[in-house]
């Protein structure tokens, strides 16, 4: 079966064919870093980085961008109101945002461009803009001539009016048209600002994205992906910008994006209480149990982020982790072909987590050990593709309390194991209750007592 997307381009699923077969370029949107990633910003990292661990397998090369917006109007605002320097600001978001990413388990991308390192790539592209009649400069600002690109709107699929009615369009002296947008504009001395042809300035938003996939992937690559919420006008923008500059017809082949992320059924927003940083959902919850929980929603789908949610994915991973304890050191064996061709049919991880959950139940049910090993081996080849079972069981199951209190639970557990041997089962049933109260669950196999986190 061959690899499967859909294009937010065409509106349909198509059959993925790389420009190049050896090389598959990739281009994903990042962070803004002026504050912490909330869990909406962590959905996008982890669709891409199991598409990402997808293409790998399939070929021979794979070059995945993702950039740090660190020049933005909000960076400004939010150094003013902190009393720090944007420096400072930026690299403390920038830290603790792969410190967040790394815990989801999510891989490093090939390049990660700092938008700030990439000013004279910019300049180049708005001059050949301005060359070319697509922008034009206007009091220490230059903008791009919407009305000059008659292809706009085809990623967003609506006419430059009805664009133009939908958005928060900024009514400037400087601007030609209302629909044209800031390539580049003036700094104050206060603000972060590079010598231009048009005065000491600062890029726009949308003309980081285009030359950056420019300079490491080149004037036309295979997918580019984000959220949603990026197609207009942040996509729609970055097509119009690229394609003008280089004379193509498309900047990327394929456009992928994820669906809206809603908090128990409501935008999430800071003045509702329901703001979810990646880095407060890990003071409670695992990293692990965090990624499974954005991965059992199809990426196009909505996702509502809830606390049933969450458990759901808690107690899948203890089910996974618990079928190879005692098997942690079977190799790695053939990626079950359902679990590829569940991810190959437009990332569909719902399908492919079934499928995972099937090869468990047989883990269970096989009495023959070569059998169990092979599963084992199943397992943990399909888990890898998705991110998944990157501790060890032990580690896992025990969690905190390994680390606390490991001697004294194994005492209970002696203590139990006398009284059922003695027959006293009140006695037996005593110590579970005990355990349990203190959040440790215990499960009797044909190997003895083992104990979890519960």
């Amino acid at each position: 079966m061959s690899l499967k997307l859909y294009n937010s381009l065409s509106r349909t699923k198509e059959t993925f064919q790389p420009i190049d077969r050896d090389h598959v370029r990739m281009y994903v949107c990042g962070p803004t870093v002026y504050d912490r990633a909330h869990i909406g910003n962590a959905r996008p990292v982890v669709v891409f980085d199991v598409l990402y661990r997808l293409l790998k397998l399939m070929y021979p090369k794979v070059t995945y961008v993702r950039n740090i917006t660190d020049v933005d109007d909000k960076i400004n605002e939010a150094s003013k109101n902190l009393g720090i320097s944007i420096d400072e600001l930026t690299v403390k978001t920038t830290a603790q945002y792969h410190k967040d990413m790394n815990k989801l388990g999510v891989l490093s991308p090939d390049h990660e461009p700092r938008a700030t390192k990439h000013i004279p790539e910019m300049i180049a592209l708005i001059e050949s803009l301005i060359e070319k009649g697509y922008a034009y400069e206007s009091q220490g600002h230059a903008l791009f001539k919407v009305s000059e690109y008659k292809s706009y709107g085809q990623l967003s699929r609506r006419n430059t009016d009805e664009l133009l009615a939908g958005a928060r369009v900024e009514i400037a002296p400087y601007k030609q048209d209302a629909g044209d947008f800031v390539l580049w504009k003036p700094s104050s001395d206060d603000l972060p600002g590079w010598d231009s042809p048009w005065g000491r300035g600062r890029p726009g938003w949308h003309i980081e994205c285009s030359a950056m996939s420019w300079k490491y992937l080149g004037k036309t690559f295979d997918i580019h992906g984000g959220g949603i919420d990026l197609i207009f006008p942040h996509h729609e923008n970055e097509v119009a910008q690229s394609c003008c500059a280089h004379g193509t017809k498309k900047m990327a082949n394929f456009w992928l994006h994820n669906g809206h992320l809603t908090v128990d059924g409501s935008k999430m927003s800071k003045s509702l209480g329901n703001f979810l940083t990646v880095d407060d959902l890990l003071e409670k919850h695992k990293g692990e149990t965090i990624r499974l929980a954005l991965m059992m929603t199809h990426y196009r789908q909505p996702l509502d982020w809830t606390d049933d949610v969450l458990s759901q994915a808690k107690q899948t991973l203890d089910r996974l982790y618990s079928a190879f304890r005692g098997y942690e050191s079977v190799e790695f064996g053939k990626t079950p072909k359902e679990i590829l061709e569940a991810l190959e049919d437009d990332l569909n991880t719902p399908l492919a987590l079934s499928h995972v959950h099937q090869i468990v139940g047989k883990i269970h049910k096989s009495a023959d050990e070569n059998e169990k090993k092979r599963f084992v081996g199943e397992l943990k080849s399909a888990a890898f593709v998705l991110g998944l079972l990157q501790s060890l069981p032990e580690e896992w199951l025990q969690g905190e309390k390994a680390a606390i209190n490991a001697a004294e639970i194994e005492s209970f557990i002696e203590q139990r194991n006398l009284a059922r041997k003695n027959k006293d089962f009140a006695e037996a049933d005593r110590v579970r209750k005990h355990l349990l109260d203190l959040g440790v669950q215990l499960e009797d196999t044909a190997q003895g007592t083992i104990w979890k986190s519960s």
